[in-house]
Protein backbone atom coordinates (compact mmCIF):
# COMPACT_ATOMS: atom_id res chain seq x y z
CA UNK A 1 0.00 0.00 0.00
CA UNK A 2 1.08 3.39 -0.95
CA UNK A 3 0.50 6.19 1.73
CA UNK A 4 0.84 9.95 0.91
CA UNK A 5 0.82 13.12 2.73
CA UNK A 6 -2.46 15.38 3.35
CA UNK A 7 -3.65 17.91 1.27
CA UNK A 8 -6.44 20.00 0.70
CA UNK A 9 -8.63 18.95 -1.65
CA UNK A 10 -10.35 22.19 -4.09
CA UNK A 11 -14.52 21.73 -4.14
CA UNK A 12 -15.22 22.27 -7.65
CA UNK A 13 -19.26 21.86 -6.52
CA UNK A 14 -20.71 21.35 -3.45
CA UNK A 15 -20.93 17.59 -2.47
CA UNK A 16 -23.49 15.77 -0.82
CA UNK A 17 -20.99 13.35 0.71
CA UNK A 18 -17.72 14.93 0.44
CA UNK A 19 -16.62 18.03 1.61
CA UNK A 20 -12.57 19.50 1.12
CA UNK A 21 -10.50 20.60 4.36
CA UNK A 22 -6.66 20.51 5.10
CA UNK A 23 -6.10 17.62 7.59
CA UNK A 24 -3.74 17.98 10.18
CA UNK A 25 -1.29 14.46 10.86
CA UNK A 26 -2.32 12.36 13.78
CA UNK A 27 0.45 12.43 16.61
CA UNK A 28 1.09 9.12 18.27
CA UNK A 29 1.75 10.55 21.65
CA UNK A 30 2.29 7.13 23.83
CA UNK A 31 2.69 3.45 24.18
CA UNK A 32 1.44 1.81 27.13
CA UNK A 33 1.20 -2.34 27.73
CA UNK A 34 0.20 -4.16 30.15
CA UNK A 35 -0.46 -8.25 31.16
CA UNK A 36 -3.18 -10.53 31.83
CA UNK A 37 -3.42 -14.54 32.28
CA UNK A 38 -5.00 -14.55 28.84
CA UNK A 39 -2.83 -12.19 26.80
CA UNK A 40 -0.28 -9.13 26.45
CA UNK A 41 -1.65 -5.43 25.16
CA UNK A 42 0.06 -2.92 23.42
CA UNK A 43 -1.64 0.75 23.09
CA UNK A 44 -0.81 3.60 20.80
CA UNK A 45 -1.97 6.49 22.17
CA UNK A 46 -3.49 9.10 18.92
CA UNK A 47 -4.90 12.59 18.21
CA UNK A 48 -6.58 10.85 15.75
CA UNK A 49 -7.41 7.95 13.94
CA UNK A 50 -3.83 7.65 10.98
CA UNK A 51 -3.61 6.14 7.77
CA UNK A 52 -1.71 2.91 9.02
CA UNK A 53 -1.11 -0.45 7.59
CA UNK A 54 0.22 -4.10 9.80
CA UNK A 55 2.37 -6.33 7.78
CA UNK A 56 2.83 -9.73 9.67
CA UNK A 57 6.88 -10.89 8.82
CA UNK A 58 6.61 -14.88 6.35
CA UNK A 59 7.19 -16.73 9.71
CA UNK A 60 4.70 -15.09 11.69
CA UNK A 61 7.24 -14.14 14.08
CA UNK A 62 6.07 -10.37 14.04
CA UNK A 63 4.43 -7.79 13.10
CA UNK A 64 5.40 -4.36 11.81
CA UNK A 65 2.82 -1.46 11.97
CA UNK A 66 3.86 1.06 9.43
CA UNK A 67 2.37 4.87 9.98
CA UNK A 68 2.47 7.16 7.18
CA UNK A 69 2.21 10.67 8.15
CA UNK A 70 2.02 10.13 11.83
CA UNK A 71 4.02 13.22 14.38
CA UNK A 72 6.05 11.29 17.10
CA UNK A 73 7.28 14.64 18.24
CA UNK A 74 5.48 13.61 21.76
CA UNK A 75 6.21 10.16 21.46
CA UNK A 76 8.54 8.55 24.08
CA UNK A 77 10.14 4.93 22.64
CA UNK A 78 9.89 2.61 25.71
CA UNK A 79 11.56 -1.19 25.85
CA UNK A 80 8.49 -4.00 25.84
CA UNK A 81 9.38 -7.12 27.03
CA UNK A 82 7.18 -10.63 28.20
CA UNK A 83 6.88 -14.11 27.88
CA UNK A 84 5.04 -13.43 24.85
CA UNK A 85 6.81 -10.47 23.30
CA UNK A 86 10.39 -11.21 22.89
CA UNK A 87 11.27 -6.83 22.15
CA UNK A 88 9.40 -3.76 20.08
CA UNK A 89 11.81 -1.74 17.60
CA UNK A 90 10.78 1.83 16.05
CA UNK A 91 12.41 2.90 13.11
CA UNK A 92 11.57 6.48 11.01
CA UNK A 93 12.01 6.20 7.15
CA UNK A 94 11.05 8.91 4.15
CA UNK A 95 7.91 9.86 6.65
CA UNK A 96 7.02 6.26 8.13
CA UNK A 97 7.37 5.79 11.74
CA UNK A 98 7.41 1.41 11.67
CA UNK A 99 6.91 -0.60 15.18
CA UNK A 100 7.37 -3.96 14.84
CA UNK A 101 6.86 -6.11 17.50
CA UNK A 102 8.62 -9.28 17.89
CA UNK A 103 6.52 -12.78 18.75
CA UNK A 104 8.09 -15.13 20.98
CA UNK A 105 7.09 -18.79 19.45
CA UNK A 106 4.47 -19.84 19.33
CA UNK A 107 2.04 -16.25 19.88
CA UNK A 108 -0.29 -15.11 17.60
CA UNK A 109 -1.93 -11.04 17.32
CA UNK A 110 -5.13 -9.14 16.80
CA UNK A 111 -5.03 -5.97 15.94
CA UNK A 112 -8.25 -3.42 16.61
CA UNK A 113 -9.11 0.53 16.97
CA UNK A 114 -10.97 2.55 19.58
CA UNK A 115 -12.08 6.07 19.25
CA UNK A 116 -12.98 8.55 22.02
CA UNK A 117 -9.73 8.61 22.40
CA UNK A 118 -8.52 7.14 19.43
CA UNK A 119 -6.33 4.21 20.59
CA UNK A 120 -4.63 1.38 18.29
CA UNK A 121 -4.26 -2.15 19.97
CA UNK A 122 -2.42 -5.38 19.87
CA UNK A 123 -3.13 -8.28 21.82
CA UNK A 124 -0.82 -11.28 21.98
CA UNK A 125 -1.92 -14.66 23.16
CA UNK A 126 -0.90 -18.28 22.46
CA UNK A 127 -2.21 -19.43 19.23
CA UNK A 128 -5.85 -20.03 19.32
CA UNK A 129 -6.25 -18.21 22.21
CA UNK A 130 -7.86 -14.91 20.79
CA UNK A 131 -11.09 -14.36 20.83
CA UNK A 132 -10.58 -10.73 18.85
CA UNK A 133 -9.85 -11.06 15.07
CA UNK A 134 -7.35 -10.49 13.25
CA UNK A 135 -7.14 -6.83 11.37
CA UNK A 136 -7.73 -7.67 7.93
CA UNK A 137 -9.78 -10.03 8.77
CA UNK A 138 -13.58 -10.92 9.75
CA UNK A 139 -14.57 -13.60 11.75
CA UNK A 140 -16.03 -16.64 9.63
CA UNK A 141 -19.94 -16.31 9.40
CA UNK A 142 -22.16 -19.15 10.41
CA UNK A 143 -24.86 -19.57 7.49
CA UNK A 144 -28.41 -19.30 8.78
CA UNK A 145 -31.43 -19.14 6.41
CA UNK A 146 -32.55 -15.81 5.59
CA UNK A 147 -36.37 -15.78 6.29
CA UNK A 148 -35.96 -16.02 10.28
CA UNK A 149 -37.34 -13.44 11.50
CA UNK A 150 -35.82 -13.63 15.28
CA UNK A 151 -32.64 -11.02 15.11
CA UNK A 152 -29.78 -12.64 16.84
CA UNK A 153 -28.14 -12.26 20.11
CA UNK A 154 -24.74 -10.70 20.43
CA UNK A 155 -23.37 -14.11 21.94
CA UNK A 156 -24.24 -15.64 18.83
CA UNK A 157 -22.67 -13.13 16.19
CA UNK A 158 -21.33 -13.36 13.83
CA UNK A 159 -24.31 -14.45 11.59
CA UNK A 160 -24.71 -14.79 7.69
CA UNK A 161 -27.99 -15.33 5.71
CA UNK A 162 -27.90 -16.65 2.54
CA UNK A 163 -30.75 -15.86 -0.31
CA UNK A 164 -30.70 -17.08 -3.86
CA UNK A 165 -33.12 -14.50 -5.49
CA UNK A 166 -32.31 -16.09 -9.07
CA UNK A 167 -30.37 -18.22 -11.22
CA UNK A 168 -26.90 -16.48 -11.14
CA UNK A 169 -27.81 -14.24 -8.25
CA UNK A 170 -27.20 -14.38 -4.60
CA UNK A 171 -28.16 -12.02 -1.73
CA UNK A 172 -26.06 -12.12 1.91
CA UNK A 173 -26.55 -10.12 4.78
CA UNK A 174 -23.63 -10.31 7.38
CA UNK A 175 -23.51 -9.22 11.25
CA UNK A 176 -20.34 -9.62 13.43
CA UNK A 177 -19.10 -7.70 16.52
CA UNK A 178 -16.18 -5.99 16.92
CA UNK A 179 -15.01 -4.35 20.18
CA UNK A 180 -16.76 -0.78 19.25
CA UNK A 181 -19.91 -2.65 18.78
CA UNK A 182 -22.11 -4.21 15.76
CA UNK A 183 -21.14 -3.96 12.09
CA UNK A 184 -24.01 -5.33 9.23
CA UNK A 185 -23.17 -5.72 6.06
CA UNK A 186 -24.82 -6.63 2.63
CA UNK A 187 -23.68 -8.10 -0.75
CA UNK A 188 -25.47 -9.49 -4.19
CA UNK A 189 -23.34 -11.24 -5.86
CA UNK A 190 -24.01 -11.91 -9.58
CA UNK A 191 -23.03 -14.49 -12.55
CA UNK A 192 -21.45 -11.86 -15.46
CA UNK A 193 -22.67 -14.88 -17.42
CA UNK A 194 -26.65 -14.32 -16.64
CA UNK A 195 -26.17 -10.32 -15.55
CA UNK A 196 -24.69 -7.08 -16.99
CA UNK A 197 -23.63 -4.20 -15.08
CA UNK A 198 -23.74 -0.69 -15.99
CA UNK A 199 -24.37 2.63 -14.66
CA UNK A 200 -27.84 4.17 -14.63
CA UNK A 201 -28.64 8.03 -14.60
CA UNK A 202 -31.27 9.07 -11.84
CA UNK A 203 -34.48 10.01 -14.38
CA UNK A 204 -32.12 8.68 -17.15
CA UNK A 205 -30.46 12.64 -17.34
CA UNK A 206 -28.19 15.13 -16.23
CA UNK A 207 -28.69 16.78 -13.66
CA UNK A 208 -31.12 14.82 -11.64
CA UNK A 209 -31.86 13.19 -8.43
CA UNK A 210 -33.81 10.12 -7.87
CA UNK A 211 -33.66 6.90 -4.95
CA UNK A 212 -31.92 3.77 -5.84
CA UNK A 213 -35.14 1.92 -5.62
CA UNK A 214 -36.66 4.50 -8.30
CA UNK A 215 -33.51 4.21 -10.68
CA UNK A 216 -33.81 0.32 -10.31
CA UNK A 217 -37.19 0.23 -11.08
CA UNK A 218 -37.53 2.75 -13.88
CA UNK A 219 -34.60 0.61 -15.66
CA UNK A 220 -36.10 -2.91 -14.67
CA UNK A 221 -33.08 -3.91 -12.51
CA UNK A 222 -32.71 -7.02 -10.86
CA UNK A 223 -30.61 -4.80 -8.10
CA UNK A 224 -28.78 -1.64 -7.62
CA UNK A 225 -26.54 0.36 -5.51
CA UNK A 226 -25.53 4.32 -5.06
CA UNK A 227 -23.11 5.25 -7.24
CA UNK A 228 -21.25 8.41 -8.44
CA UNK A 229 -20.36 11.32 -6.07
CA UNK A 230 -22.33 14.20 -6.92
CA UNK A 231 -24.11 17.81 -6.79
CA UNK A 232 -26.57 18.99 -4.82
CA UNK A 233 -28.16 19.94 -8.62
CA UNK A 234 -27.58 16.28 -9.53
CA UNK A 235 -24.67 16.79 -11.60
CA UNK A 236 -22.20 13.89 -11.46
CA UNK A 237 -18.70 14.31 -9.96
CA UNK A 238 -16.43 11.90 -11.72
CA UNK A 239 -16.06 10.13 -15.33
CA UNK A 240 -19.28 8.31 -16.15
CA UNK A 241 -19.60 6.61 -19.49
CA UNK A 242 -22.78 4.67 -20.23
CA UNK A 243 -22.64 2.35 -23.60
CA UNK A 244 -20.01 3.87 -25.07
CA UNK A 245 -20.84 7.64 -24.36
CA UNK A 246 -18.81 9.90 -21.92
CA UNK A 247 -21.74 11.79 -19.81
CA UNK A 248 -19.64 13.36 -17.08
CA UNK A 249 -16.35 14.02 -16.74
CA UNK A 250 -13.72 15.06 -13.48
CA UNK A 251 -11.30 17.48 -12.63
CA UNK A 252 -9.28 14.29 -10.57
CA UNK A 253 -7.68 11.37 -11.20
CA UNK A 254 -9.81 8.87 -9.58
CA UNK A 255 -10.11 4.89 -9.21
CA UNK A 256 -12.69 3.69 -11.34
CA UNK A 257 -14.71 0.45 -12.54
CA UNK A 258 -14.94 0.13 -16.15
CA UNK A 259 -17.13 -3.23 -18.60
CA UNK A 260 -15.06 -4.41 -21.95
CA UNK A 261 -16.77 -4.98 -25.21
CA UNK A 262 -16.39 -8.38 -24.13
CA UNK A 263 -17.54 -8.29 -20.62
CA UNK A 264 -14.37 -8.54 -18.97
CA UNK A 265 -14.22 -6.18 -16.14
CA UNK A 266 -11.56 -3.12 -15.06
CA UNK A 267 -9.98 -1.40 -12.39
CA UNK A 268 -7.76 1.50 -12.45
CA UNK A 269 -7.36 5.29 -12.02
CA UNK A 270 -8.68 7.46 -15.17
CA UNK A 271 -8.71 10.67 -15.97
CA UNK A 272 -10.31 12.54 -18.89
CA UNK A 273 -8.83 14.91 -21.81
CA UNK A 274 -11.10 16.15 -24.54
CA UNK A 275 -10.57 18.57 -26.83
CA UNK A 276 -12.95 20.38 -29.50
CA UNK A 277 -11.96 21.44 -32.99
CA UNK A 278 -14.37 23.75 -35.08
CA UNK A 279 -13.18 24.14 -38.03
CA UNK A 280 -9.34 25.05 -37.87
CA UNK A 281 -9.33 26.24 -34.26
CA UNK A 282 -8.92 23.21 -31.27
CA UNK A 283 -9.97 23.90 -27.66
CA UNK A 284 -9.82 21.95 -24.36
CA UNK A 285 -12.82 20.47 -22.82
CA UNK A 286 -13.54 22.40 -19.34
CA UNK A 287 -16.40 19.50 -18.43
CA UNK A 288 -18.94 17.15 -20.02
CA UNK A 289 -22.68 17.75 -18.65
CA UNK A 290 -22.05 20.37 -16.02
CA UNK A 291 -22.90 23.93 -15.43
CA UNK A 292 -20.87 25.81 -17.69
CA UNK A 293 -18.61 28.58 -15.94
CA UNK A 294 -16.18 31.56 -16.58
CA UNK A 295 -13.81 30.84 -19.63
CA UNK A 296 -15.42 27.46 -19.74
CA UNK A 297 -16.10 25.03 -22.77
CA UNK A 298 -18.57 22.67 -21.74
CA UNK A 299 -19.63 19.87 -24.22
CA UNK A 300 -23.87 18.82 -23.50
CA UNK A 301 -24.66 15.38 -25.04
CA UNK A 302 -27.88 13.59 -25.03
CA UNK A 303 -27.68 12.32 -21.61
CA UNK A 304 -28.25 16.19 -20.32
CA UNK A 305 -31.63 16.33 -21.38
CA UNK A 306 -34.09 18.54 -24.01
CA UNK A 307 -31.57 21.93 -23.24
CA UNK A 308 -28.37 23.37 -22.35
CA UNK A 309 -30.47 25.55 -19.80
CA UNK A 310 -27.52 27.80 -20.12
CA UNK A 311 -27.56 32.05 -19.52
CA UNK A 312 -26.91 34.38 -22.43
CA UNK A 313 -23.64 35.50 -21.59
CA UNK A 314 -21.89 32.70 -24.25
CA UNK A 315 -22.34 31.26 -27.57
CA UNK A 316 -22.97 27.30 -28.55
CA UNK A 317 -22.47 25.55 -31.19
CA UNK A 318 -24.89 22.46 -31.94
CA UNK A 319 -23.03 19.90 -33.90
CA UNK A 320 -25.00 17.16 -35.97
CA UNK A 321 -22.69 15.20 -38.70
CA UNK A 322 -19.73 16.28 -37.91
CA UNK A 323 -20.53 20.25 -39.16
CA UNK A 324 -21.89 22.87 -37.11
CA UNK A 325 -25.53 23.18 -37.80
CA UNK A 326 -26.36 25.90 -35.37
CA UNK A 327 -24.72 28.94 -33.75
CA UNK A 328 -26.98 30.08 -30.57
CA UNK A 329 -26.21 32.24 -27.50
CA UNK A 330 -28.00 30.18 -25.34
CA UNK A 331 -30.20 27.20 -23.93
CA UNK A 332 -29.88 25.36 -27.15
CA UNK A 333 -31.52 22.28 -28.02
CA UNK A 334 -29.58 19.13 -27.62
CA UNK A 335 -29.89 17.15 -30.92
CA UNK A 336 -30.16 13.32 -30.25
CA UNK A 337 -27.45 12.46 -32.88
CA UNK A 338 -25.03 15.07 -32.10
CA UNK A 339 -23.68 17.53 -28.90
CA UNK A 340 -23.47 20.99 -28.31
CA UNK A 341 -20.39 22.66 -28.17
CA UNK A 342 -21.00 25.95 -25.22
CA UNK A 343 -18.52 28.54 -24.39
CA UNK A 344 -17.79 31.56 -22.72
CA UNK A 345 -15.33 34.10 -21.93
CA UNK A 346 -12.09 32.87 -23.48
CA UNK A 347 -12.95 30.24 -25.08
CA UNK A 348 -16.11 32.01 -26.98
CA UNK A 349 -13.76 34.30 -28.02
CA UNK A 350 -11.34 32.28 -29.24
CA UNK A 351 -14.15 30.66 -31.43
CA UNK A 352 -15.67 33.92 -32.26
CA UNK A 353 -12.37 35.26 -33.50
CA UNK A 354 -11.99 32.23 -35.68
CA UNK A 355 -14.55 33.06 -37.45
CA UNK A 356 -16.16 29.94 -37.27
CA UNK A 357 -19.40 29.33 -38.79
CA UNK A 358 -22.35 27.22 -39.43
CA UNK A 359 -20.92 24.37 -41.98
CA UNK A 360 -17.60 24.08 -40.90
CA UNK A 361 -16.29 21.00 -39.56
CA UNK A 362 -16.46 19.93 -35.77
CA UNK A 363 -14.77 17.05 -34.27
CA UNK A 364 -14.80 16.33 -30.55
CA UNK A 365 -12.08 14.28 -29.07
CA UNK A 366 -12.27 12.22 -25.75
CA UNK A 367 -9.59 10.79 -24.23
CA UNK A 368 -9.85 8.73 -21.09
CA UNK A 369 -6.65 7.04 -21.76
CA UNK A 370 -6.57 3.07 -22.41
CA UNK A 371 -8.26 0.71 -21.68
CA UNK A 372 -11.05 3.07 -20.62
CA UNK A 373 -10.82 4.42 -23.94
CA UNK A 374 -12.48 1.06 -25.38
CA UNK A 375 -14.52 0.45 -22.35
CA UNK A 376 -18.11 0.41 -22.75
CA UNK A 377 -19.05 1.37 -19.54
CA UNK A 378 -17.29 3.26 -16.87
CA UNK A 379 -18.07 4.82 -13.40
CA UNK A 380 -15.24 6.69 -11.53
CA UNK A 381 -15.50 7.26 -7.70
CA UNK A 382 -12.74 5.92 -5.40
CA UNK A 383 -10.53 5.54 -3.89
CA UNK A 384 -9.04 1.87 -4.60
CA UNK A 385 -10.19 -0.56 -1.74
CA UNK A 386 -8.75 -4.15 -3.12
CA UNK A 387 -6.19 -4.76 -6.03
CA UNK A 388 -4.81 -8.22 -6.71
CA UNK A 389 -6.98 -10.26 -3.29
CA UNK A 390 -4.77 -7.47 -1.24
CA UNK A 391 -6.41 -4.19 0.82
CA UNK A 392 -4.78 -1.45 -1.15
CA UNK A 393 -6.81 1.91 -0.21
CA UNK A 394 -5.61 4.95 -2.71
CA UNK A 395 -7.36 7.86 -0.64
CA UNK A 396 -4.39 9.69 0.13
CA UNK A 397 -3.07 9.34 -3.61
CA UNK A 398 -6.90 10.53 -4.83
CA UNK A 399 -6.68 13.92 -2.81
CA UNK A 400 -9.82 12.55 -0.50
CA UNK A 401 -10.12 14.31 2.76
CA UNK A 402 -9.93 12.79 6.06
CA UNK A 403 -13.63 12.19 7.10
CA UNK A 404 -13.62 10.02 3.85
CA UNK A 405 -9.84 8.47 4.36
CA UNK A 406 -10.28 7.74 7.99
CA UNK A 407 -13.55 8.37 9.95
CA UNK A 408 -16.25 4.81 10.04
CA UNK A 409 -19.23 5.46 8.05
CA UNK A 410 -21.74 4.01 5.72
CA UNK A 411 -19.68 2.49 2.63
CA UNK A 412 -20.62 1.16 -0.88
CA UNK A 413 -18.16 -0.63 -3.32
CA UNK A 414 -18.19 -2.60 -6.24
CA UNK A 415 -16.04 -5.75 -7.15
CA UNK A 416 -15.01 -8.84 -8.50
CA UNK A 417 -14.63 -12.04 -7.04
CA UNK A 418 -11.44 -14.03 -7.40
CA UNK A 419 -14.17 -16.33 -9.32
CA UNK A 420 -14.93 -13.64 -11.70
CA UNK A 421 -18.56 -12.86 -10.36
CA UNK A 422 -19.88 -9.25 -9.88
CA UNK A 423 -20.31 -7.73 -6.20
CA UNK A 424 -22.57 -5.10 -5.02
CA UNK A 425 -21.55 -4.54 -1.65
CA UNK A 426 -23.09 -1.77 1.01
CA UNK A 427 -22.05 -1.33 5.13
CA UNK A 428 -25.01 0.59 7.25
CA UNK A 429 -23.21 2.94 9.87
CA UNK A 430 -24.39 5.48 12.36
CA UNK A 431 -26.54 3.25 13.70
CA UNK A 432 -27.37 1.44 16.90
CA UNK A 433 -26.98 -1.95 14.38
CA UNK A 434 -24.04 -0.99 12.53
CA UNK A 435 -21.56 1.78 13.43
CA UNK A 436 -19.76 1.63 10.26
CA UNK A 437 -16.10 1.10 8.61
CA UNK A 438 -13.01 3.07 7.61
CA UNK A 439 -12.18 2.43 4.18
CA UNK A 440 -9.71 0.25 5.64
CA UNK A 441 -12.03 -2.28 7.62
CA UNK A 442 -14.14 -1.95 4.93
CA UNK A 443 -11.58 -3.05 2.44
CA UNK A 444 -10.82 -6.06 4.74
CA UNK A 445 -14.34 -6.95 4.61
CA UNK A 446 -14.27 -7.83 1.20
CA UNK A 447 -11.20 -9.18 0.83
CA UNK A 448 -12.47 -11.93 3.39
CA UNK A 449 -15.33 -12.11 0.95
CA UNK A 450 -13.45 -13.04 -1.63
CA UNK A 451 -13.07 -10.05 -3.53
CA UNK A 452 -9.79 -10.02 -6.07
CA UNK A 453 -10.61 -5.99 -7.11
CA UNK A 454 -12.57 -3.37 -5.54
CA UNK A 455 -13.58 0.70 -5.57
CA UNK A 456 -15.20 2.43 -2.84
CA UNK A 457 -18.26 4.78 -4.35
CA UNK A 458 -20.19 7.29 -2.44
CA UNK A 459 -20.79 6.82 0.90
CA UNK A 460 -22.30 7.67 4.16
CA UNK A 461 -26.21 8.89 3.62
CA UNK A 462 -26.59 7.96 0.19
CA UNK A 463 -25.08 4.26 0.80
CA UNK A 464 -27.84 1.95 -0.56
CA UNK A 465 -28.23 -1.68 -1.68
CA UNK A 466 -31.57 -2.49 -4.10
CA UNK A 467 -32.15 -6.22 -4.89
CA UNK A 468 -35.75 -8.38 -5.16
CA UNK A 469 -37.90 -4.97 -5.26
CA UNK A 470 -36.71 -3.73 -1.83
CA UNK A 471 -34.05 -2.08 -0.53
CA UNK A 472 -32.16 -4.42 2.08
CA UNK A 473 -30.23 -2.08 4.29
CA UNK A 474 -30.77 0.46 6.52
CA UNK A 475 -30.02 4.28 5.18
CA UNK A 476 -28.45 6.58 7.89
CA UNK A 477 -30.50 9.21 7.05
CA UNK A 478 -33.56 7.46 8.10
CA UNK A 479 -34.83 7.29 4.92
CA UNK A 480 -33.79 6.96 1.20
CA UNK A 481 -31.20 9.84 -0.11
CA UNK A 482 -32.01 11.00 -3.74
CA UNK A 483 -28.86 10.49 -5.62
CA UNK A 484 -27.31 11.21 -8.96
CA UNK A 485 -26.99 7.72 -10.35
CA UNK A 486 -26.87 4.23 -9.37
CA UNK A 487 -25.31 1.36 -10.79
CA UNK A 488 -27.20 -1.36 -11.68
CA UNK A 489 -27.65 -5.08 -12.83
CA UNK A 490 -29.88 -6.05 -15.58
CA UNK A 491 -30.83 -10.05 -16.91
CA UNK A 492 -29.75 -10.69 -19.94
Amino acid sequence: MKFFKKVSVLAVAVLVALSSYAAAAASLTGLRSSSTTARDRIVFDLSEMPLYQARPSDDGRSLTLDFADVDTALFKRIAVRTSRIEAISYERHHGHFYVTVALAKGMDYSIGNLTNPFRIFVDVAPKGALTAQRHASVPRPSVSPADTDTPPAKAELPRMEEKQLAAGLTQREYVYADEDGQVTAYFIEADPARYRVRPALARGVIPGRQTVSGIARDTNAAAAINASYFALSGELIGITKIDGTVVSSTYFDRSAFGVMPDNSFVFGTVSYNGTVKLDQTSLPVSGVNAERGEDNLIIYNRAYGRSTGTNPYGLEYVVRNGRVAQINTNDSLIPSDGYVVSVHGTSMDAFAAAGVRVGDPAVLTEDLGEPWNRAVQVLGAGPRLVENGSVHVTAGEEQFPGDIRYGRAPRTAVGVTQKGNILFAVVDGRQSHSHGLTLTEFADLLVQFGVRDAINLDGGGSSEIYADGDVLNSPSDGSERAVGSALILQKK
